[in-house]
């Protein structure tokens, strides 16, 4: 994944109102996070091999002029050390999870993308009472949503092909071992399987608001964005029967990566979804 900025641009929007910075004791990690602003709280669930800011750092400058942002780096990634386990959705989640609690937070909003989202789902399955709403940026919930190029590239991944890229260069200068990458990068080619399935009934049980975004280029299939969207009670005619506290998104000419690069269209999603008043 591409970075949606870098690292010193990142550091230029930290030390603008230095943020509240820390690591949190959650299930045998030291996760990594950081505050900004102040309101009601979001927090973002970066993507895979990413950190916070190479995911967010594009929207978290106006984003935190409305919530208190929440970014965390989870497992591996970012600031935040691995430890002696796979890096699954469903660890990661429970992470998250134990950190919400940590904060002391009641219920909060989310705001995932790719591998965050899909801790995003995993949290709001296992744990509903912690979840507002979510926002999921490229959300799958089992292998057959994925596109079929997928697959066969997923061996190709090796730690050298991030050499020079954003992400690795993100990665190098934060993390604890950098050292550690390829091990990280071993680790996320297991994060899906071709036969990965996290139950459509779990899904459909999610009572929390969702707004599904995808790219029309995404890897993410487009009938699979509609078909989470339906899962969440939209996909009425809303002329006769109301609108639906879900909303969906398919923005045009944007592939996986390229949907963070859609700053603009994602804020003026985003800011009025999570705003808005609920049936």
């Amino acid at each position: 994944m591409i970075a949606l900025c870098t690292p010193s641009v990142w550091a230029q929007i930290k030390n603008s109102e230095h943020p509240i910075t820390g690591y949190a004791p959650v299930n045998g990690l030291k996760m990594y996070y950081e505050i900004h602003g102040a309101g009601k709280p979001l927090i973002l669930l970066h993507g895979s091999h990413a950190t916070a800011a190479t995911t967010f750092g594009g929207i978290l400058p106006e984003l935190k002029k409305h919530y208190k942002v929440i970014a965390v780096e989870m497992q591996g990634h970012g600031h935040t050390a691995d430890i002696n386990r796979p890096i699954s959705c469903s660890a990661m989640a429970e992470d998250v999870s134990a950190f919400i609690k940590f904060l002391k937070l009641e219920k909060v909003d989310i705001l995932g993308y790719s591998m965050g989202s899909g801790v995003a789902l995993n949290l709001a399955v296992r744990h509903p009472d912690q979840v507002g709403k979510m926002v999921l940026l490229s959300p799958v919930y089992k292998a057959t949503g994925i596109q079929p190029a997928y697959w066969p590239m997923l061996p190709q991944i090796t730690p050298e092909v991030f050499k020079g890229s954003p992400v690795k260069l993100a990665y190098d200068s934060v993390a604890p071992n950098p050292k550690n990458w390829p091990v990280l990068v071993d680790k996320l080619k297991t994060l899906y399987s071709q036969n990965f399935d996290w139950d459509q009934k779990k899904i459909g049980a999610i009572k929390s608001p969702v707004m599904v975004i995808v790219g029309d280029a995404d890897m993410v299939k487009p009938e699979h964005a509609v078909e989470l969207f339906r899962l969440f009670g939209g996909g009425q005619f809303g002329d006769l029967q109301g609108l639906p506290n879900s909303e969906l998104a398919v923005l045009p000419s944007t592939g996986h990566v390229g949907l963070l690069f859609r700053t603009d269209w994602l804020l003026a999603m985003i800011q009025p979804f999570l705003n808005k008043q609920t049936n």
